[in-house]
């Protein structure tokens, strides 16, 4: 891919100036994505699926998740691996690599009530399952009709029998009690150029802002939603700190039985943003997961592991 070809905002690069490495985000946001799957436990196990693999494709773990694998074809460089038949089997998900992120640090357990608040078309939703091993009661949600046909196709091919799909904005739940809540929330999706380039056309910051008082009605209702002593997970595909740290900053401030915890995973990071637009955030936002493209040669992601104490 030939960078200089790429059109970029003039406000776009000064923004991402300020916050990191310009040339290096830069790099990495226009090269391909390597290919990554997890294997999906509840229909075959690791072992099982790279034998199956092994002859055809190179399988490079990585290092966050025991299911995840970086995946590259040994004879042609094919990388179609939607097509093979393991995947149609839902024996592996197509997923990308710090997408498997969220759900590792929510840590579902079998037998819990679990709600991924924000759930189509599914990565996280499936790999929450797997990990409840089909035991409790799973609730996938979405607010739009049209993400409905990929989640549940997507959770049907994978084999998940304890989940409850449901069709509600997420401001709408109320009444019933999680012990664990994923709000991997909608997002400009400023950490995930280098597979979808329309996000640098798209990319402005009224649109940012708006979609970060969405994100605040979000997390605080699911906070509103989870027991005492329950895990809550946000996450988004961006990069913009109005829609990470910023939303965290406010949550705390309306959340006093909020206490965020530290993420232990062997990943690089970036520094949290602690300041920006003239905005200084609360010093536990030091704890947030904050990875750029170019740490992991991945796609750019933000988590936080939230108790409610």
């Amino acid at each position: 891919m030939e960078a200089d070809k790429i059109e970029i905002k003039p406000k776009f690069k000064e923004r991402y100036s300020s916050l990191t490495d310009w040339e290096s985000f830069k790099k990495y946001s226009l090269m391909y994505l390597r290919r990554s799957i997890r294997v999906n436990t509840l229909k075959m196990s690791v072992e099982e699926l790279k034998k199956r693999l092994e002859e055809e494709w190179e399988l490079v773990p990585i290092p966050w998740c025991k299911e995840g694998f970086w995946i590259k074809n040994i004879k042609t460089g094919r990388r179609d691996i939607g097509n093979l038949p393991e995947h149609s089997l839902g024996y592996f998900y197509i997923q990308e690599a710090v997408s498997m992120i969220p759900p590792i640090v929510l840590g579902a357990k079998p037998g819990e009530i679990v709600l991924d608040m924000c759930a189509s078309p599914g990565s996280k939703a499936s790999q929450i399952a797997a990990m409840m091993k089909n035991k409790g009661v799973f609730v996938a949600n979405d607010y739009k009709t049209l993400r409905m046909k990929p989640l549940s196709l997507n959770l049907q091919r994978c084999g998940i029998t304890n989940n409850i799909i449901t069709l509600m904005e997420g401001r709408w739940f109320k009444d019933i009690k999680f012990d664990r809540i994923l709000v991997d929330a909608p997002c400009s999706g400023t950490g995930t150029i280098r597979k979808s380039l329309k996000t640098l056309r798209m990319w402005n910051p009224n649109m940012i802002r708006r979609l970060a008082g969405t994100q605040k009605q979000l997390i605080c209702q699911a906070f509103s939603c989870l027991k005492k002593g329950g895990t809550m997970v946000y996450s988004t595909c961006s990069l913009e700190p109005e829609e990470d740290e910023a939303v965290i900053d406010y949550f705390l401030s309306k959340c006093g039985d909020a206490k965020l915890e530290e993420i232990e995973i062997d990943i690089k990071r970036g520094e949290p943003v602690m300041e920006f637009d003239g905005n200084t955030y609360n010093p536990e936002v030091k704890k947030c997961l904050r990875i750029w493209p170019q740490d992991n040669d991945t796609e750019g992601f933000f988590v936080v592991k939230i108790k409610k104490v």
